[in-house]
């Protein structure tokens, strides 16, 4: 299996990077699915609210997850509806239930087990707290709600029902994060003292443009009055609009800002932050937002600064980058822009070569490059760059996958959620404050009880 590491099989690799995840995190073999898409009696019965792009992302991410019924979706906009409608009948050959209000769609539909909440930001928390009021789990996109009271209420609605509710930072599960941190940043310490964050997001403008529509596809205007929208406009474009979205910060951002978290375990201290508007100056959002987190742990204190541009050339890639005194890791949901880059003298270390050996860690560099090895220590000559290395483990699956895998295996008892929702309300905290430091551009202390629900 390509990126495992040498000497391991299949099955001690799976335990590696699935560890506490349980095994739905690395892609099956074509022909390993044995149950049918439609599931069977133990089937999975699904709701989808919200097909719009991200809806139709997760949607992708689950077609082939067995065990699964699509049972109904919602959606304000017609087209949505029938989108949803062909995708569905094209896996199970069969049309979901399709409604307008999710309120009708509870009271109508039986037999439901879970909901896929994809709606615009400002209704997570209201939909995602009605399902599980109903007694259905819920997997929420991120951000959880378009305020921090929102967030809260969906903290207690899950507790207080006992449903599981996975929140979508979806980098939780995913099978190079896990396996980065638990066996290399954890276990090995391959960076060392973590002094040291930055991450970058960077889209095309071309890429940010507003979405565009057909007028003839238009909901009713009476039906965009009675859920909050003025027009086709903001309701294709709602990231772009304060009351409903929050710009890169909630849209990007806050993706970095949860792997920090995650991975370091720490308090934040203090939030700042700047932010324009360079290419969309009549949006109400920022297109360009640069932000800084001063980050207590138990090892000592972390710089984290964050780049999310959405009107610069896309060049750069996106990515989170740890920096320590042995190495600096960078790690991302793209191959492509992972990295491990050791110290000087760790590059020449017998435990680092020893990793290298067992396949702990991938050159990235053909042996070649390097002026020679002496008693298996590589010596860079002066022109050539020091050893980099990659990560093993892939995710031959769609990015969303392995994290909605997770939440139907909690369903069923056999794992517990990697994001439940007070798990998420820690990143959700510092993304408002991060965001609130932007736009009253002073500095923000976190106070002691910045957890509290």
């Amino acid at each position: 299996m390509k990126g495992v590491p040498s000497g391991l099989s299949r099955r001690d690799f799976l335990a590696l990077s699935a560890a506490g995840a349980g095994g739905g995190l690395i892609a099956a073999a074509p022909g390993e699915n044995t149950v049918s898409p439609g599931g069977g009696p133990d089937a999975i019965h699904v709701a989808v609210v919200g097909f719009g792009k991200q809806g139709q992302v997760l949607f992708d991410a689950m077609k082939n997850i067995p065990g699964l019924h699509f049972q109904a979706v919602c959606d304000i906009w017609g087209y949505s509806r029938g989108v949803a409608a062909g995708l569905v009948y094209g896996r199970e050959r069969r049309k979901p239930k399709a409604y307008v209000d999710i309120d009708e769609m509870l009271a109508t539909e039986k037999g439901l087990d879970a909901v896929i909440v994809a709606t615009p930001d400002h209704w997570h928390a209201e939909h995602t707290v009605k399902c599980l009021r109903a007694g259905l789990h819920v997997y929420c996109e991120k951000m959880m709600a378009h305020t921090l009271d929102g967030a809260r209420e969906i903290v207690k609605a899950a507790e207080e029902t006992g449903r599981v509710c996975q929140i979508g930072y979806q980098r939780r599960s995913n099978p190079r994060y896990r396996y980065t941190l638990e066996q290399l940043v954890q276990r090995h310490k391959i960076c060392g003292r973590i002094s040291g964050f930055n991450a970058q997001w960077n889209r095309s403008a071309r890429a940010s443009q507003d979405v565009p529509f057909k007028p003839s596809l238009s909901v009713a205007p009476d039906v965009l009055g009675r859920y909050g929208y003025r027009d086709m406009h903001q309701l294709l474009n709602w990231r772009n609009f304060r009351g409903f979205g929050g710009g890169p910060v909630r849209a990007l951002a806050c993706y970095h800002i949860d792997v920090l978290h995650w991975f370091l375990g720490g308090t934040p201290r203090s939030a700042m932050a700047t932010g324009d508007r360079v290419v969309f100056k009549g949006r109400d959002v920022y297109d360009t937002w640069m932000g800084l987190l001063e980050y207590e742990t138990p090892a000592g204190n972390v710089s984290a600064f964050f780049q999310t541009l959405m009107a610069s050339s896309g060049t750069g890639g996106f990515f989170e980058r740890f920096i320590g005194d042995r190495s600096t890791v960078t790690i991302s949901e793209n191959a492509v822009w992972t990295r491990i880059e050791p110290s000087g003298t760790l590059a020449t270390d017998p435990c680092w070569l020893d990793l290298e050996k067992r396949g702990y860690v991938v050159p990235v560099f053909p042996e070649s490059q390097f002026f020679g090895r002496n008693k298996d220590r590589i010596f860079s000559e002066p022109s050539r760059p020091l050893p980099e290395y990659t990560l093993p483990g892939e995710c031959n699956k769609p990015a969303h996958q392995p994290h909605l895998e997770n939440f139907f295996a909690a369903i069923r008892g056999e794992e517990k959620p990697n994001c439940d929702a007070r798990t998420a309300f820690a990143t959700e905290v510092m993304v408002w404050n991060l965001e609130a430091a932007a736009r009253e551009r002073r500095i923000i202390d976190f106070p002691e009880d910045y957890l509290t629900v």
